[in-house]
């Protein structure tokens, strides 16, 4: 996946959401990482976004890839409640995804 991107957004909300952002978004962008299956978890489609699911030390983040291979981390979510709720929110997604363009 990591050769194919060409750059990544975060979204305002993300850092907010994890102290830790940039290391976990390391761990994601790696294709050598122990977990890999657990980082590149296919959510759903959206348009042009594809959306896929992390889940790091029991948290779930949120991000997506547009058709132009930009990388957008949206949301990280502690409670699962939270992360489904979110997901089922497509119009959500979309916005903020195209917010970061």
């Amino acid at each position: 996946m990591q050769p194919s991107i060409k750059k990544y957004k975060i979204s305002k909300h993300f850092p907010r959401d994890i102290k830790n952002s940039e290391e976990v978004i390391s761990k994601i962008l790696s294709c050598e990482h122990s977990c890999f299956t657990e980082l590149h978890k296919f959510e759903k489609k959206i348009d042009d976004l594809t959306v896929f699911r992390a889940k790091i030390d029991g948290i779930h983040i949120v991000y997506a890839i547009d058709s132009k291979k930009m990388l957008f981390f949206l949301r990280a979510f502690k409670n699962f409640s939270d992360y489904s709720r979110f997901l089922e929110n497509d119009k959500e997604i979309e916005n903020m995804a195209n917010s970061l363009l």
